[in-house]
């Protein structure tokens, strides 16, 4: 690993009067990205420089990058990128795909025009930046998609849990989309998503949305 996790001439730096959320959002980007392995410890030190924040927003951002389950936290030794087992990321991407095909029976049933709408419009922009294979704001819009679709439903139970596993596995999605063909299969998906979802049929979206997370299981296997 390079001395430095940012490249020379990006642009992570974060100006003083930003708010702690911010700087989380700029350390959730260096995990998703593979700047800052699983496993590794997180040199509080050297970001801070990089970052140009002080020492406090940066531990409130790691308290929160902690609770959404990215960083693990521990007295007197730092704080570390939390490492899934393969067994941990399975089972993940198996529940969530059973959460998601709840959800989907549920927001066919539940949203309004108004709603489907709003999900139309992030799947279009989504797709803008597939078209010129910009992977980064691909991958935050699809996150977006899934989140706002569960929480169209309305249940409040399923919303926190679909949230916290989505959270833990922000990693390993990115990670899904690394390969063309790959990312082209799960591209095909969203387009299936789009049109059970516009025809308010849960059963088929709801079909489509387990299968495409179970496939994500396939995109990233070979990785562990």
């Amino acid at each position: 690993m390079n001395d430095s996790v940012i490249a020379p001439g990006s642009t992570f730096t974060i100006r003083k009067e930003t708010l702690h959320d911010q700087v989380a959002d700029r350390i959730r980007d260096l995990i998703i990205e593979g700047h800052l392995e699983p496993g590794t410890r997180i040199d509080e030190a050297r970001l801070v420089e990089q970052l140009g924040v002080s020492r406090t927003p940066f531990r409130e951002a790691l308290r929160t990058l902690a609770a959404e389950g990215l960083v693990v936290i521990r007295p007197s030794r730092g704080a570390h990128v939390r490492k899934l087992s393969r067994e941990d990321i399975f089972s993940m991407l198996e529940l969530l795909a059973r959460l998601e095909s709840f959800a989907a029976e549920l927001v066919c049933k539940r949203a309004t025009d108004a709603d489907l709408a709003g999900l139309s419009d992030l799947h279009d922009r989504m797709m803008g930046f597939y078209a010129i294979r910009d992977r980064m704001p691909y991958y935050k819009l699809n996150q977006e998609f899934h989140t706002q679709l569960t929480a169209l439903t309305g249940n409040s139970a399923l919303i926190e849990t679909q949230g916290n596993l989505q959270a833990r596995l922000k990693r390993i999605r990115f990670m899904g989309n690394r390969n063309p063909d790959l990312w082209a299969a799960s591209v095909g998906e969203h387009e299936e998503m789009m049109a059970a979802l516009m025809q308010r049929d849960g059963n088929a979206l709801g079909a489509v949305m387990e299968r495409h997370l179970l496939n994500a299981w396939d995109r990233v296997a070979d990785t562990f």
